[in-house]
């Protein structure tokens, strides 16, 4: 049985690469970054290397670009990093709609006595500026605000966002593990203090991230110990998976256009077909104001768990959200926060693409989905007249 792999969100292949600048770091070149033989320490040019490969996709500086083991620490370190160097603010601005590793974290320093504010969105996913000049005060200490959603791909003006909150005196800290790779991302033009990578939402491995920390900008160290990071990381340094990752941002930053193209045009085809042979289907999100590759779909009076594992059977990997909530039964939280009716929140599909993908690909899920809404409809108890009727009534 194929294998279609629609779920890159969530994960993405490792590049071969990839994969093959990583290998010597794995067997004879195993030294330590840090030793002073020339063993280990010629492995130093190789991870500034990947820092200036890195730095490069972003269009920052190397010096700005701290190694760390994923998306979520990197959020973790700019959330504490930037609250323990101001401890007289004890507020925090977010929105209702960020990632676990963000939202759960605010979450949990609203119990230990901080003052959260999660901003809301509307019915396509965007934000209400005014609320967040509303919400700024001189308290508030940190702005942490996606790039890009995970779940809708729906992208958020950080430039604006940026300008409005360095007025307000506060810094601003985006996770943009989606975004990287996929949008441009130049802090040259965008004066966010913090930004999030994680390598393998870009076809490096699991395992590896990186906070960007614009120069000038107060942050206590998350993990505190060796002079590794210039101080501001402890821990030996991952060598291969950081050089994986320098080569991954590398392989963006060279087909980065050619790739966006290649990628809008599967997404819109996937979704254009199904939106059209699904009854009772719509898209969730901002129709352009999102990722190229990222497609959240709804069905009414349909369970999204059930879609997945009858397209599971054929060999489609989709989800029905992140994958780090996916083990809930509950509906997203990001659809709960757009207003999604609850029968159709349930119903939620999200399909998100890489540059492996092909025409292939979408015409496999093209041929089965449409059989596939129309078995569950048919045992569906609200019938199938039910969503027809529904369908009919989208504008």
């Amino acid at each position: 049985m194929r294998t279609v792999y629609l779920d890159n969100n969530a994960t993405t292949a490792v590049a071969p690469e990839v994969f093959e600048a990583m290998g010597p770091y794995f067997g004879p070149e195993y030294g330590n970054p840090s030793s002073i033989h020339t063993f280990g320490g010629k492995l130093a040019a190789r991870v500034e290397q990947a820092r200036e490969q890195v730095a490069t996709l972003i269009n920052a500086d190397p010096s700005e670009i701290i190694f760390t083991s994923c998306g979520t620490e990197s959020d973790s370190a700019a959330i504490h990093g930037t609250l323990e160097s101001s401890p007289a603010k004890r507020h925090i601005i977010t929105t209702r709609v960020e990632h676990p590793a963000v939202r759960g974290l605010c979450q949990h320093l609203a119990e230990q006595g901080y003052r959260v504010t999660e901003l809301s969105v509307d019915r396509q996913g965007l934000l209400d500026l005014d609320e967040l000049t509303d919400a700024l005060t001189p308290e508030t200490a940190l702005v942490s605000i996606m790039w890009a959603n995970n779940e809708t791909g729906v992208l958020f003006p950080i430039d604006r966002i940026a300008q409005m909150v360095k007025s307000a005196g506060a810094v601003l800290h985006t996770d943009a593990v989606q975004a990287a790779g996929k949008e441009p991302l130049d802090m040259s033009k965008v004066p966010v203090d913090l930004l999030s990578i994680s390598g393998h939402k870009l076809h490096a491995p699991k395992g590896i991230g990186v906070l960007y920390v614009r120069r000038g900008t107060r942050l206590t160290p998350l993990l505190i110990g060796g002079h590794q990071e210039r101080g501001r990381r402890a821990g030996t340094e991952n060598v291969p998976y950081i050089i994986g990752l320098g080569k991954a941002c590398e392989l963006a930053h060279q087909d980065f256009d050619s790739e966006r193209a290649h990628i809008r045009r599967l997404r819109d085809k996937l979704e254009d077909a199904l939106l059209s042979k699904c009854p009772g289907s719509v898209l969730n999100g901002h129709k352009t104001q999102r990722l190229v590759n990222t497609s959240s779909i709804s069905i009414e009076y349909i369970e999204g768990e059930a879609i997945l594992l009858l397209l599971d059977r054929l060999g489609i990997c989709a989800s029905s959200g992140s994958a780090c909530t996916s083990g809930s039964l509950e509906p997203s939280h990001v659809l709960r926060a757009m207003g999604v009716p609850f029968t159709m929140a349930h119903g939620s599909i999200r399909f998100s693409l890489s540059r492996y993908n092909t025409d292939e690909d979408v015409d496999y899920v093209i041929e089965h989905m449409p059989g596939i809404i129309q078995r569950l409809r048919d045992i569906s108890p609200f019938g199938r007249n039910k969503a027809e009727k529904v369908s009919a009534k989208k504008p």
